[in-house]
Parts: structure tokens; C-alpha cells; sequence
């Protein structure tokens, strides 16, 4: 209980703490082959959440990792990330500003619409982006090879940021890879910023992005999904 405290605390503090094993090795084979059934035609996907699969693994996700969220919070997206030779990327540093909801509210509150997917999405205020927390499955072995995630330790406590002070705070602060065995999950605020370089092994870096949210959004405003227990 006592490394449990400890590592939430992590999460407050850094904006990141990394929780082994969270996913059995079966139920990652199983998730697998659901993912190898997906029809993509490009490196990843938002949609998963309709899928009977994603769905039982959020309430896996849930129930295990229960102390990182708020009780009644609900799964308000899951993407997928598939990178591999010949479909490799790197990610600017950046933080994760956006949500997806069921439709477009002119408020002055809220900004920089866009549609992806067939879904909305818009920029909320910071209260609502300092609720969240997303938790990141690997569903393979992610080394220092494989294109990790790598985070600014700390910097999601500066709010919402413009790019030259991003820079400035990874300056000032520090960069750190993600590394995660297969079943791991990274659990982390989407203020923190991070980026990614492109992998230099042929192997697969599957994982998928789970967003968890408040039930209730500001202005009118509804998830395109919410999967609760």
C-alpha cells in the first residue's frame, strides 16, 4: 500500500509514474490478436472505445489502477499506436490539448476546433485538461530503440504552455525516456509534455492511449464516448 501512495504521489509531482504488470501477459495476447483484426490504413486509430474488446480492457484498466482516478471518471477515448518499419514517426514536443465530443458549442471558453475521424474536437479550458489522465498500455517491449515516449518530469504544473516556453521547461527541467515492458502502463497528465523520436529497431512498439475524464464537461458541452463501470 505504502509503494502504491508513493507512486500516485509520483504522478502529482513528475506528472508520470510508470505501474508494471498491469495487464497479464494472456490478456495482452488476447488484445493483440483483436488489434491484428483491425482494418487501419494508417499508423493508429481514436476510435477504439466501440469495440467490445477496448471496452473490457478499460474496465480492466479501471479496476486496477483505481487509485490513480477519481471514482466516477469515465474512458473518453482510446487510440492505438503502431510503430514498426515503414510506418515510423517522430512527435515534436508538445502537450495533448484536445478532447473528442459529441458536437461543436460556440463558447469563448473553448477553441481551435477540428475533426478527426468524423469526431469533434476542441481545446477546453486548463481546469478541464488538469482532470484528466491518460494511461498508456504497452502492448510490446518499448526499449530506448524503440521510439519511446519521453516526458518533461514536472512540467504539466506549468498549465498550458506555448512552444518556445515548452522548450525553455525541457531546458530547465530535463527530458526522461518511458521505458515499459509488455503489459506495463504509463500513467500520465496530457499537460506534460512530451515527444518522441523515431525507433531505430525493426521491432513493433504497439500501445494503446487510454483518456480518462470527469463524467461532466463545462458549457453544454458531452464526450463522444464515456465507458464507465
Amino acid at each position: 500500500m505504502t509503494g502504491m501512495r508513493t507512486t500516485v504521489n509520483e504522478l502529482e509531482r513528475r506528472g508520470y509514474a510508470l505501474a508494471p504488470r498491469v495487464i497479464a501477459a494472456r490478456e495482452i495476447a488476447t488484445v493483440a490478436r483483436a488489434i491484428d483484426r483491425l482494418d487501419l490504413r494508417a499508423a493508429g486509430t481514436r476510435n477504439l472505445l466501440a469495440k467490445p474488446w477496448c471496452r473490457a480492457l478499460v474496465q480492466r484498466v479501471r479496476s486496477r489502477l483505481g487509485d490513480y482516478l477519481p471514482a466516477n471518471d469515465v474512458a473518453v477515448q482510446c487510440t492505438f499506436f503502431d510503430k514498426r518499419a515503414g510506418r515510423n514517426w517522430l512527435v515534436a514536443l508538445h502537450q495533448d490539448l484536445s478532447i473528442p465530443v459529441r458536437e461543436r458549442i460556440d463558447h469563448p471558453g473553448l477553441g481551435a476546433w477540428s475533426r478527426k475521424e468524423g469526431a469533434h474536437f476542441v481545446q477546453p479550458p486548463k481546469e478541464v485538461l488538469e482532470r484528466l489522465v491518460a494511461v498508456r498500455v504497452h502492448i510490446d517491449d518499448c526499449g530506448i530503440e524503440n521510439g519511446p515516449l519521453t516526458v518533461v518530469p514536472g512540467s504539466h504544473q506549468a498549465g498550458r504552455v506555448d512552444p518556445e516556453a515548452a522548450v525553455e521547461l525541457r531546458r530547465e527541467l530535463g527530458e526522461v525516456p518511458c521505458l515499459a515492458g509488455s503489459g506495463d502502463a504509463l500513467i500520465m497528465r496530457p499537460l506534460l509534455l512530451h515527444a518522441s523520436s523515431k525507433a531505430h529497431a525493426p521491432s513493433r512498439r504497439r500501445v494503446l492511449h487510454i483518456l480518462f475524464g470527469p463524467p461532466a464537461l463545462p458549457f453544454g458541452l458531452e464526450w463522444e464516448h464515456a465507458v464507465g463501470l
